[in-house]
């Protein structure tokens, strides 16, 4: 039996926590792709009204990422200009940014509203309960060789990035491997490793030992059926970050470490040569999807240098056979950046993240908020380099929720000094799962 059970209690609350646990029905009428820009302008719009009311202060982390992801809109602005690419395609682009990149700051400012963190602890935990509910009938589906994607939801006319985001897929064959993988209500299965990797996350700080191990059986599932080498490594990384958080302030653990780092120099050769098979190994595993990466990456660099430096090429562009045919920058947010929005774009994401790192980093061991706002950077890092992030700010936006909390929480106006409203009402609720 829980100990807790979980119901949203404000109008704020309740727009979340729907949001997310009806995450498979909206994925059957193909609307994931609307319902995240959504429900962000019209928190965002409560937000700015309780602002200018003076009933919620904005941290200074929370500026950054605005600022940021308006310098974003300046640098699409004007290398539209650069390029003369014409009113309709800075208008179709401009829609864009504000189901994208502006995503990345609203959801933050959200945080700042009363939404307990652990409300979201639960609705994603839910979600992957569902998955493991769902899951054999997506196996039995490729088992079968029903369809793979069943269908193209109509909503596909407002227009995105593809219709892989507006339809309803059972399962996908990998034409290198010919192997099937799943990317259930997400638009590409590396996609689906990166949530499972966030349900990770949300699932350590599950007080419901019930609901924990659904987040972490279904997260386990998602990252292993999505096939995702990123999502493998990611999921890993984040095992040993929570790990050391867990014990860092036992004084066993730095004696332990010493002896290992000594052993560790002392055969550094040898272990740098295992990295190097290591990754040699891991490239190899999917030799096709790494060339074409490489290409794409390639591509990027060489025509950002040359073509537009500063402020990019205001939109994307279609890459050649060799690559085929996706588009340049894609598969890697920086690269991306460069292409699409230039030098100033790239420091206008490199500079929130960053300052948003530092300031988490002051309470990692005194905070269980900060800590996991601290995992949930350290999962957008990692990502940066295998998808670009405001493609899919609409499935990973509750954890954009929480980094947002968390700097309300350490530093905002009672600082860590007094709990603010949602922590009050939260109590020890946040802690990190203790066994």
């Amino acid at each position: 039996m829980d100990t807790q059970t979980y119901t949203p209690q404000n109008f704020d609350e309740r727009i979340v926590w729907y949001a997310i646990t009806w995450t498979y029905g909206f994925w059957l009428i193909g609307a994931m792709y609307v319902v995240a820009p959504v429900i962000a302008w019209i928190l965002f719009a409560r937000v700015m009204w309780r602002l200018i009311h003076q009933q919620i202060v904005v941290t200074f982390a929370h500026w950054c990422w605005i600022i940021a992801m308006l310098v974003m809109l300046l640098a699409l602005v004007v290398g539209h200009l650069d390029f003369e690419l014409g009113a309709a395609k800075l208008i179709k682009s401009t829609i864009g940014w504000a189901k994208g990149w502006a995503l990345l700051a609203i959801f933050p400012v959200i945080g700042c509203l009363d939404i307990r963190p652990t409300l979201i602890y639960r609705a994603c935990t839910t979600v992957a309960k569902h998955t493991l509910i769902l899951l054999p009938i997506f196996v039995m589906a490729w088992m079968l060789k029903l369809p793979a994607t069943l269908y193209v939801s109509p909503l596909s006319i407002i227009g995105g990035p593809g219709p892989e985001f507006f339809s309803v897929s059972l399962y996908e064959i990998d034409p290198g491997s010919g192997t099937p993988r799943w990317r259930l209500f997400t638009p590409w299965a590396p996609a689906l490793g990166m949530l499972a990797n966030l349900y990770l996350i949300f699932s350590l700080q599950e007080t419901s030992k019930r609901y924990r191990l659904y987040g972490i059986w279904g997260s386990l599932l998602m990252v292993l059926i999505s096939q995702s080498r990123l999502g493998l490594v990611c999921y890993m990384a984040l095992i040993g970050y929570f790990t050391f958080i867990r014990y860092a302030h036992r004084p066993w653990v730095y004696f332990a470490m010493t002896p290992a780092a000594l052993f560790a120099g002392l055969v550094g050769i040898q272990i740098n040569e295992k990295i190097e098979q290591t990754i040699t190994a891991f490239k190899a595993a999917r030799a096709g999807s790494t060339r074409v990466r490489q290409a794409l990456a390639d591509i990027a660099i060489q025509r950002w240098q040359n073509e537009a430096i500063t402020w990019g090429h205001g939109i994307v562009e279609r890459g050649p056979h060799l690559v085929e045919y996706m588009p340049i920058g894609s598969h890697h947010t920086w690269y991306g950046l460069l292409f699409v929005k230039g030098a100033v774009g790239a420091a206008a994401l490199a500079v929130p993240m960053l300052m948003s790192l530092l300031l988490l980093l002051r309470y990692l061991l005194r905070s269980k908020l900060a800590a996991t706002g601290v995992a949930i950077m350290l999962l957008l890092f990692l990502y940066t380099f295998g998808e670009n992030l405001e493609i899919l700010a609409y499935l990973f936006w509750p954890g954009l929720i929480i980094l947002g909390s968390a700097h309300q929480h350490v530093n905002g106006p009672q600082g860590m000094s007094k709990p603010t409203r949602t922590e009050a009402r939260t109590s020890d609720s946040l802690a990190l799962v203790q066994e």
